[in-house]
């Protein structure tokens, strides 16, 4: 771990916080489908990363426990984003996958989100779009430590 006594090492850290939780929030504000909560967002964002999931599983990933995870699923059920499916071992479980109508609302989420951040980062000369370059691999890093 780095020593956050250093100033240096502890400016920088504050710095990434700030700068990642205003960045967040603003992202989060360009979205596709405005009836769609945050944490569902990130349930199809998941199923989308990792594939089909229990809702056990889910609810592991998204740190939130069960019972939630089985309204969430119920919810972007009933709106045809997943569907859930038995599972192929344990007939007890259900598997949740995301619908061909989930996958197109991602896809121009994303695609949403890339044009405003492209627009934001205009601003940038072209050492600060190397050191964006540069950054990029560390942060995707940090993100799924």
């Amino acid at each position: 771990m780095p020593d956050l006594s250093h100033g240096d090492n502890a400016a920088a850290v504050n710095a990434l916080r700030s700068a990642v939780m205003l960045l967040g929030r603003r992202l989060k504000h360009q979205r596709v489908d405005e009836s769609l909560s945050p944490t569902e967002m990130s349930v199809l964002g998941t199923l989308a990363r990792c594939g089909s999931a229990t809702p056990g599983e889910l609810a592991r990933k998204e740190h939130v426990q069960p019972p939630s995870m089985t309204r969430i699923v119920a919810l972007l059920e009933a709106k045809g984003l997943v569907r859930l499916e038995p599972h192929p071992e344990d007939r007890r479980q259900k598997v949740v996958s995301q619908t061909e109508t989930a996958e197109a609302m991602l896809e121009e989420s994303r695609r949403k989100r890339n044009v405003w951040l492209a627009h934001l980062a205009d601003g940038l000369d072209e050492d600060d779009w190397a050191k964006l370059r540069a950054a990029a691999p560390v942060l995707e890093k940090l993100a799924h430590l």
